[in-house]
Parts: C-alpha cells; structure tokens; sequence
C-alpha cells in the first residue's frame, strides 16, 4: 500500500498558473516568495507531514480525544507531533512578519496546510483555526492585544478557537445568549469584562498540546441592541497572563465535554462552559456591537480553509485508491485473449472512478488555491480581487466540499467490500470529511449567500466581471456553453422571488464552480507540456473534466430554472406520509 505523499507537484503548478504567484513575489509585501523559498516550503512540509503527521491518521481515529474532567487529553503521540510542528515553524508561513511569522501570501500558507490536512485532517484543523483567530486579531485587534496574542499565536505554541454556537442559536447567530459585562477600573487593570456563557461545537476548544487556549467569543453587552446589531467579540484565554505574558491563572473556561461524532475523532469538539463560577475575564476586540464584523473575518477565512479541507480529503482518499488499485489482483480484463487475473487499476470502470477522482481533486484545489490569491491580492489593495473573493469564497467552501464528499465516497467504492472494511482506512475519509458541508456555514448557506448577496454584489458587477474573465479564456464548448448558462441564469435570478431565487440556488452554485473549476483546468492544460508522469495525468484529469464533468453541470440547468412551486405543493406534515 502506498504510503502519504504531499502533492507538491501539483501545488507548484497550481501556485504558478492559477494563482499566478509570480506577480505576487514582485511587490514589497511579497518579496519573500521566490521560486526557492516556495519549493523550500512545499517539500518541508511534505516531508514533516509524511514522516510525522500522517502515520498518525489512524490513531487519530481510532483513539482520539479523551474527555475528562480537568480537560481533554491528546493521544502522546500528537502532543510530540505538534510541538514538533511549532518548532519547525510551519504556523508562521503567512503571518505577518511585524506579528512574529514569515510573511508569505496567504496562498503558500494554503498550501502547507493542503498538505498537512491532506496527511491527518483532524490533526491540521487545529492550526487551521488559529489561523483564524490570527487573522480576527491582525485586522479588528489592539495594538496591545497583537503585541500579547499574536506572536504565540503565529507559531502555534498558543492555539485558537472561534465561538459562535450555542444551543438555540446555530445557523441564527443572533439568537445567542452569552452575556459580557463590564468589570470596573480596579479589576485585572481596568476594561476588562465578565464573560458568562455556554458554547457548543467548539473545535479544539480545549487540549493539552499548547500552553495557551485564545478564545474569540461572541456575546451581547448590556442593554445590547435585539439580534447580530447587539453582538460583541471578546478575547478570553484559557490562562489568563500574567504581567511578564505568560499564561498564569486559570479563566474560568470549562469543558463541559466532547461531542461522540462520525469522524474526526482526533478533532476535541467540545461544549465549553464560560464563568461558571463568575470568575471569566476577557478583553473586548474592536467596537462594541461590531462582533459580526470581527466575526466575518475569522468566518471567512473559516470558509476558505474548510474548501481547503474537501481538497484534502480528497487528496488522500485518492491516494489510498490508487494504492489499493495498483495492488488488488482481481479478475481478468474484459476482452483479453489473456484470461489471468489482473490488477483491477487495469479494469475500465476503476480507472474511470481514479481519474474522476484525479480531476475533482485537482479542479477543487484550482478553485480554493485561486481564493486564496484573491486573499492575497485583496490584501495588497486591489478592489476588484475583493470583489473576486467575495464572489469564489461560496463556490470554495460549498463546492469543495462537495467535491471531498464525492472522491472519498468513490474512494470506498475502488476498495469494494474491503471499502466498508474500518481496517482498510478508506472509510476514515469518509466520515472525516461529511462535516465539511455542514459547519462554518452549510453549504445551503453559501449558495444562499451566493444568490441573495454576491449576485448583487457592485450592482451586479462582480459575478459579471467573474463571467467575462471566464469568457475570454474559455475554448472548450461544453465550457462556453456552460459559461452562457450561469449568465443567463443569474440574469433570470436577479428578478425572481425569494422563494424562487432559493429553489435555484444550490444548482446554481454547483453549476458556477464547475464553470471556474473548468475555466481554471483549461488553463492548466495549457501549460501541462512535456511526457513527464505528471502532464499526462494533468493533460488527462483536464480532458475528463471537460469532456464529462462540464456536461454534466449543464444537466442541473433544468433544476436552477425551475420555480419552487413543487417544493411547496404539499402541506409541510406530508413528508411524514
């Protein structure tokens, strides 16, 4: 059986004819990444996450977090295997260098974690949310709060959470309960808040791999205005510091206990309980009142690293399928005048299951690798790159995940029965990745979100803009045609009603990311010269995608015109029939 091995071929590809990263190492901010410094990255953390991360997959799952009640515990093994991470520095990639980190785009960050998630996903979502919780504080932060927070936080010796949920307010952040009052003067040194509160399904929320725990909390202050006009952030370690940084006394944070979940058992996703004993103090981040705005940045870096995630699903499920294949003796090949057995990577539907794999994987790592270098463009001032992101950011986190939820279903199928089989490791994949589409937003709620916002978004302009770049590219005519769909579609959108606008929005969505996945892999075919291993796989894995997949996205056109008269054509109480 095959052992993990990071894409860094394909990473590189992608870096340099999707993102174009190039153009990004000739600004200031940039400068860094040059051709050897990014091949540098990519083969270290291929080879730290090979050697150290990957042979832990399956204890990870097998053994996991373990509650009790001073804390959640990690497996030995992971404790060793994360300070080995901090000390090799792989969590400062794309911070800021003014915060401690190396100040790589935000592209070569994705990457590294595309490698260490595709090794052991549940492992890398802890890094993934400090990464978040970096970013909330660089943007909404104090200068203080970044002098105290961010230098641990980059280097993962402390870790991050987010906490949004709680019981009665899921999806509706503004149901939420938790209360932030102020503390006077003469408390920790003055403006300082009590925090009060429960929050569920928070990941990572407690474990023993770091020294400190920096929670981003959100609650309603005093006499706060009715739903998200009334929520505030607030920064709440699990150690409070001490006057030399350190962390010191405890803060009043309890893990009340660990979710008992499908998959990623090696992810603690805790009930955590703030202020039980009225002695939990946080800081406010930014204005009070502006919790949703601090929210959306940590939110949306959220997203984008949860497409990632369905990449790195789907990189390692297709690994392990072509392992099995290329050993799994099964059967003669139909047709051959040679009745022996064969390896079933030489039967015709296998090969289709492994190149349709091959192709999702690498359009999805397309489309979440170009979001990032929106991220990075953005950040370096350019309007329309925000507009971009605004626009791709749905198609990443919905379509991503889609795509991780197809390959490691397929993933199973190319093992057969030993696919149900948990010894195989197949059926990890699997139930790691069917999260993906539910948190940090549904994927339900993206395509919402594409519909009802980002259609809208600069009059119109943005998805337009998206439409015509895709245009000027486009050669392939299922593409072309497929191009035409969602704009006429989005044209026929922007006039319905909310109900109808909602009927057509996930086929909608699923229709525009097949359309900038297959816009992106034409690019990539190209470029993918030469008879190396790796063209033929691109120039093939381009060609199905094209051929087959962009069809079959024009097939959903009936479903993303449709109005949603049939969806309310029978009483609610009728689907129990």
């Amino acid at each position: 059986m095959m052992s993990f091995t990071a894409a860094v071929a394909d990473q590189r590809f992608v870096l340099e004819h999707v993102v174009k990263i190039d153009e990004l190492a000739t600004t200031d901010r940039f400068a860094a990444a040059s051709p050897d410094v990014i091949d540098a990255v990519l083969e270290g953390v291929g080879q730290f996450a090979a050697g150290e991360w990957a042979p832990l997959n399956r204890e990870g799952d097998t053994v996991g977090a373990k509650w009790s009640p001073d804390g959640v515990h990690m497996p030995a093994s992971f404790i060793k295997a994360y300070k080995d991470y901090v000390e090799g520095g792989w969590g400062t990639i794309g911070v800021p260098e003014e915060f401690g980190g190396q100040g790589l785009p935000f592209a070569i960050q994705t990457a590294v974690l595309d490698t260490l998630g595709s090794a052991n996903m549940g492992f890398a979502l802890c890094p993934t949310l400090t990464v978040g919780a970096i970013e909330a504080l660089a943007h909404h932060g104090s200068p203080e709060q970044q002098a105290l927070y961010l230098p641990h936080l980059a280097t993962g010796a402390w870790t991050g959470t987010m906490n949004l949920t709680e019981p009665q307010a899921g999806s509706d952040v503004g149901a939420l309960r938790a209360t932030a009052k102020p503390l006077g003067p003469d408390k920790f040194g003055g403006g300082k808040w009590s925090i009060k509160g429960t929050k569920i399904y928070i990941s990572f929320g407690d474990h023993d791999m770091a020294d400190n725990i920096v929670h981003l909390v959100l609650a309603r202050t005093p006499d706060a205005p009715a739903g998200t006009r009334g929520i505030s952030l607030f920064l709440v370690p699990k150690f409070r510091l001490k006057d030399d940084g350190t962390p010191g006394d405890s803060n009043d944070v309890r893990v009340v206990s660990i979710e008992h979940k499908m998959g990623l058992h090696a992810s603690p996703t805790c009930v955590l309980s703030f202020g039980d004993h009225d002695d939990c103090v946080g800081e406010l981040i930014g204005a009070e009142h502006a919790g949703m705005r601090a929210m959306f940045t940590m939110m949306n870096n959220a997203r984008l690293n949860v497409g990632l995630q369905g990449v790195q699903i789907a990189e390692g499920a297709t690994q392990k399928a072509v392992g099995y294949a290329l050993e799994r003796v099964q059967s003669a090949r139909a047709g051959s005048p040679n009745k022996e057995s064969v390896r079933i990577v030489d039967h015709p539907d296998v090969r289709r299951m492994l190149l349709r794999m091959k192709a999702q994987t690498q359009a999805a790592r397309a489309l979440v690798y170009y979001a990032a270098g929106q991220v990075d463009r953005a950040g370096l001032g350019d309007a329309a790159a925000k507009n971009r992101l605004e626009v791709v950011t749905p198609l990443a986190k919905a379509h991503g995940t889609d795509i991780g939820n197809e390959v490691a279903s397929l993933g199973i199928q190319v093992h057969g029965g030993m696919g149900y089989v948990e010894e195989t490791g197949a059926a990890q994949y699997f139930r790691d990745a069917r999260i993906t589409p539910i948190y940090e937003g549904t994927n339900g709620i993206q395509a919402a979100d594409l519909v009802g916002r980002k259609l809208s978004l600069d009059n119109g302009g943005a998805f337009a803009a998206l439409v015509a770049d895709m245009r000027a590219e486009a050669e392939h005519p299922a593409l072309i045609a497929l191009i035409d769909a969602i704009d006429a579609i989005a044209h026929r959108l922007a006039t319905a009603d909310a109900d109808d606008k909602l009927a057509a929005s996930y086929p909608f969505l699923t229709m525009t990311s097949v359309a900038v996945c297959g816009w992106l892999m034409e690019r990539e075919g190209r470029h993918a010269t030469g008879d190396e291993d790796f063209a033929i796989v691109k120039r093939a894995a381009v060609r199905f995608y094209l051929d087959q997949i962009v069809p079959e996205a024009l097939g959903l056109k009936a479903a993303a015109t449709a109005s949603a008269d049939v969806l309310y054509a029978i009483p609610a109480e009728a689907f129990a029939a």
